[in-house]
């Protein structure tokens, strides 16, 4: 009477089995995550970097004369842009912001801002986590002033 030999020979087609498949997931994995990298990518900044850099210093300096602070916050699904100087609150001459993810643009809105006195609100239903106001403001001499304010979502 014989036993049958039951132990367990690697082959070689069992190794390029192995390698095969590893490769294939990493190569899969990496595929989507550059996929997902483009898709949610929201676009350039500006268009030519070096003509922006070239009136940075200008833009900076008239803002920072405006002395304007500007703080946001969400509550009772409204969102309050508050936008101070010395003197207290301050009224603009047009206000422009898109709240969204800093991540992604599926997520972005633009609300309309209205001046209650104290600050400027919007009716808004944000979800909790960490939210972007790229905001554009007028002040009444005509200078722009534009501020990302971060805001934080608590639910």
């Amino acid at each position: 009477m014989t036993t049958a030999d039951t132990t367990f020979r690697l082959k070689g087609w069992h190794v390029l089995t192995g390698f095969v498949s590893a490769f294939a997931i990493i190569i899969t994995v990496n595929v989507y995550m550059a996929s997902r990298a483009i898709g949610t990518f929201p676009g350039l900044e500006v268009k030519n970097s070096y003509v922006a850099s070239q009136e940075f210093d200008r833009r900076r300096a008239q803002q920072e004369a405006l002395g304007w602070t500007v703080f946001a916050d969400w509550t009772g699904g409204m969102v309050h842009l508050s936008i101070t100087d010395a003197d207290g609150p301050v009224r603009v001459k047009d206000l422009h912001a898109v709240v969204g993810r800093a991540t992604q643009v599926a997520d972005d809105v633009e609300p309309v801002f209205a001046f209650n006195g104290q600050t400027y609100e919007a009716p808004l239903d944000l979800g909790p986590g960490n939210w972007n106001i790229r905001m554009t403001a007028v002040a009444e001499d005509g200078t722009e002033f534009v501020r990302r304010v971060i805001l934080h979502v608590k639910r």
